[in-house]
């Protein structure tokens, strides 16, 4: 087995909030990122996918396939928007890394082989998010 990875990058704001929660307590825990007006990450993604080389190209992956699925499921999606305005079918969800991890594996993994998949949120946040079964 092999596996190869592939990255893509793309911005997000997004407002760490829980709805069930104070404004007070909300504050305490997520500090300036739950500020009202949101705030901004230049968020990279990377996925890890397995698969056997094949004999005839040399390849593990389909490439071409992989760049379309990132781009349709993830940054045309995703890219310069707002996470908690934007998405109605999100709403409630905490916009946190974990989950966001989460989210994007469900987009990614009907239709890649996924072995694990990376979200970097800063130089000093990353999220790694390998599915349920493991």
């Amino acid at each position: 087995m092999i596996y190869f990875g592939r990255r893509v990058s793309f911005s997000m704001g997004h407002r760490l909030h829980n709805h069930a929660l104070s404004d007070a307590e909300n504050r305490a825990i997520y500090g300036k990122c739950n500020n009202p007006n949101g705030h901004g990450h230049q968020y990279t993604l990377e996925v890890l996918v397995a698969g056997e080389v094949d004999p005839k190209t040399g390849f593990s992956a389909n490439l071409p396939l992989m760049d379309e699925i990132l781009r349709r499921e993830i940054v045309e999606r995703f890219d310069h928007y707002d996470f908690n305005a934007d998405f109605p079918e999100y709403a409630g969800v905490i916009s946190s890394g974990e989950n966001l991890a989460r989210i994007f594996w469900d987009l990614i993994a009907p239709h890649l082989p996924l072995a694990r998949l990376r979200v970097e949120e800063t130089e000093k946040n990353a999220f790694e998010y390998f599915g349920e079964n493991r």
